[in-house]
C-alpha cells in the first residue's frame, strides 16, 4: 500500500535506522553471521513496533534489516531488475495491482507460510503455487477536507461521478498511475466503475475538470492535499487526494494537537480494494530466515501491530484492529474490486492509454 501511508515516520524512524544497521553489522562477518541476518526490502510505508520486531529477533534469533526502495510501484520494480542479484531475502508490499506483474517475472519462490490457513480466504492468491502469502488489506479512496467544504457549504463528493461535476473543478490531486500504487489503484477503480468502453471517457471529464496529477502518495497527500498536517504546513490548495479509507485515524492518533475528530472524510463511493503481500525472494540468500520472516508478518502479534503503524486492515482470521482504527477509519462498506486475471491482461494497456491520455 502504500504505499504510500508515510504518518508514522517520525514516531518509528529511529527504530528502523537502528534495526537496519544492527542488522547490516553481520554482513561482512562471513557466512556464519550473515546467514543470522535477514533482510526485507519493501516499500517506503513499511512501519512497525520496535518491541514487537525485537521480539521477533529474539525467539527467531535473526537480526532484521530493513531496506525502504520508495513507493511500492517503483519498489517493485526494481526488485524485478535486481532479481537475480537481490537486495533481500523477503519483499513486502507488492499488491493486487502488481501482482501479476511479479509473479511472471518470476521475483519469488514457493513457500507456503506457516498460519497460512489462517488468512482469511477472499483475500488468498496464487493458492497453487503459494509463491506469496497475503499481508494487509485497504482501500484507496478520495479523501476530502472537511473544513474546505464546510466553510464554503459545499457538499464533498462520495463518488466517482461527482468528481466530474463543475463543483469539483480543479480541486482533486491524484498521484501517477504509472509509478504510484495508489495512483494505479485509482484508475483500475475507475476501470471497474465505467469497464473497458467508459473509463477513458471519465478521465477525459476528469482531466477538463482539472484533476492534477504528481509522483507519488507522499507528494500528494503532505504537500498539495489542504486536510493533511504537512499540507496544511504547505500551504496546499487541493482539497482532495487519493489516499486510503484509512487515512482519516491517522491525522486524529498523530495530530499535535489531537483533534478530537478526523479533519478529513472519505468518499465512500470512490474505494477500490487493495490487498499487500509479501513473498520468499527466488535468489534469497538466506531463504531460512526469509521464511522465518514471512511467517512473522501473519503472526498474531505482527498482524494486531500493524493498523497503527501502517493503517491498514489485517488480513489472519481473528487479528484484532484497535478501537480507533475502527472509528475513524473503517473499511469500505462495497469497493470497486477487479479480478487479478483481468488486471493481468489489462493493466500495462490501461496505464498506457491512461498516461497518453492525462500526461500528454
Amino acid at each position: 500500500m502504500s504505499t504510500t501511508r508515510k504518518f508514522t515516520a517520525a514516531a518509528v524512524g529511529l527504530g528502523l535506522v537502528t534495526l537496519a544497521a544492527c542488522g547490516s553489522s553481520g554482513d561482512g562477518d562471513g557466512g556464519a553471521a550473515a546467514s543470522k541476518t535477514v533482510t526485507l526490502v519493501g516499500h517506503d510505508s513499511f512501519a512497525y513496533s520496535k518491541d514487537v520486531l525485537k521480539a521477533f529477533e529474539k525467539e527467531s534469533g535473526y537480526k532484521v534489516r530493513v531496506l525502504k526502495d520508495g513507493d511500492a510501484g517503483q519498489a517493485v520494480n526494481k526488485a524485478i531488475l535486481t532479481k537475480d542479484n537481490p537486495q533481500g531475502d523477503v519483499f513486502f508490499g507488492v499488491d493486487n495491482t502488481l501482482l501479476s506483474r511479479a509473479l511472471e517475472n518470476g521475483l519469488f519462490q514457493p513457500y507456503e507460510a506457516e498460519g497460512s490457513k489462517l488468512i482469511l480466504p477472499e483475500y488468498r492468491a496464487d493458492q497453487g503455487k503459494h509463491r506469496v502469502t497475503p499481508i494487509d488489506s485497504g482501500d484507496v479512496c478520495v479523501n476530502y477536507d472537511k473544513a474546505y467544504f464546510s466553510d464554503r457549504k459545499l457538499d464533498p463528493p462520495t463518488s466517482f461521478d461527482d468528481l466530474v461535476d463543475p463543483a469539483y473543478k480543479n480541486l482533486l490531486v491524484t498521484e501517477n498511475a504509472s509509478t504510484s500504487s495508489p495512483g494505479l489503484g485509482f484508475l483500475l477503480g475507475s476501470a471497474a466503475k465505467y469497464g473497458d468502453d467508459g473509463w477513458q471517457d471519465y478521465w477525459k471529464k476528469l482531466k477538463a475538470n482539472g484533476v492534477k496529477v504528481v509522483d507519488g502518495w507522499e507528494q500528494a497527500y503532505n504537500e498539495e492535499f489542504s486536510g493533511s498536517a504537512g499540507g496544511r504546513k504547505a500551504g496546499a490548495d487541493r482539497p482532495l487526494v487519493v489516499s486510503y479509507a484509512s487515512s482519516p485515524p491517522a491525522e486524529v492518533i498523530y495530530g499535535d494537537p489531537k483533534p478530537k475528530a478526523a479533519p478529513t472524510g472519505v468518499a465512500t463511493g470512490t474505494c477500490f480494494r487493495q490487498v499487500e503481500y509479501a513473498g520468499l525472494l527466488s535468489n534469497a540468500r538466506n531463504p531460512e530466515g526469509g521464511k522465518a520472516l514471512v511467517d512473522f508478518l501473519i503472526s498474531e502479534r505482527f498482524q494486531e501491530d500493524m493498523p497503527l503503524n501502517m493503517f491498514v486492515y489485517p488480513v489472519r482470521e481473528g487479528a484484532q484492529v484497535p478501537p480507533e482504527f475502527a472509528k475513524y477509519g473503517p473499511a469500505a462498506e462495497d469497493p470497486e474490486t477487479l479480478d487479478p486475471a483481468r488486471i493481468a491482461d489489462n493493466r500495462d494497456a490501461w496505464v498506457k492509454a491512461w498516461t497518453s491520455l492525462v500526461l500528454k
